[in-house]
């Protein structure tokens, strides 16, 4: 008898309230889950080993851009024994380092800037409307994720994937609109220009 009524509770319980309580769950996730979404990119992935006195120890090494195309983007990078742990760890990194820049008319950069990352230098100047992305491999991702539409660049120096994107972050880190150096000086924007 009191098995009966267990099974008959189960049955209902299963097929009214599951859903339900499913539902509510997410809904809860949703509201308490106020992170951007970035869309991400991976730039390099490659196989790294380090060798100990046991032998060689072999972990995979991921390089993630990610951004919203409306002038933030980030750089990540991380180590796993399996290729989606490190590319899952990069993208973390990725998020916790995302930088905010100025796009003038939402397509370009202010001026042109030079970035620096170990031996790797990257110049990236503005361009005309319409001139496109030129641009190449590791910076071309950080380019396009950050929403720059027009612009030139040219490395200057190394050419390694990590150092390129993390050279092109620091160009566009050290770029400043006409705004932000009026207000740096203290003085007005028509005294700046001359």
């Amino acid at each position: 008898m009191q098995k009966e009524n267990v099974e008959k509770e189960t049955k209902t319980l299963a097929k009214d309230n599951k859903p339900k309580v499913l539902r509510n769950k997410d809904k809860s996730r949703n509201k308490n889950n106020n992170k951007k979404v970035y869309e991400e990119l991976v730039v390099e992935v490659k196989s790294v080993v380090k060798v100990t006195q046991g032998g060689r120890q072999r972990r995979f090494s991921a390089t993630v851009v990610v951004g919203d195309k409306k002038g933030t983007v980030g750089i990540g990078i991380g180590k796993a024994g399996e290729v989606p742990d490190a590319i899952k760890k990069a993208i973390q990194a990725a998020n916790k380092n995302v930088i905010k820049i100025t796009l003038i008319d939402g397509r370009t950069i202010a001026h042109e800037a030079i970035g620096k990352s170990g031996a790797a230098r990257v110049l990236i100047k503005p361009a005309p409307a319409g001139a496109g992305l030129i641009a190449g491999g590791a910076v071309r991702a950080v380019l396009e994720l950050a929403g720059v539409h027009d612009i030139s660049s040219k490395s200057l120096g190394s050419r390694t994937k990590l150092n390129m994107a993390t050279a092109t972050v620091n160009a566009l880190k050290s770029i400043k609109t006409l705004e932000e150096v009026a207000k740096l000086r203290g003085k007005e924007e028509s005294e700046i220009l001359g």
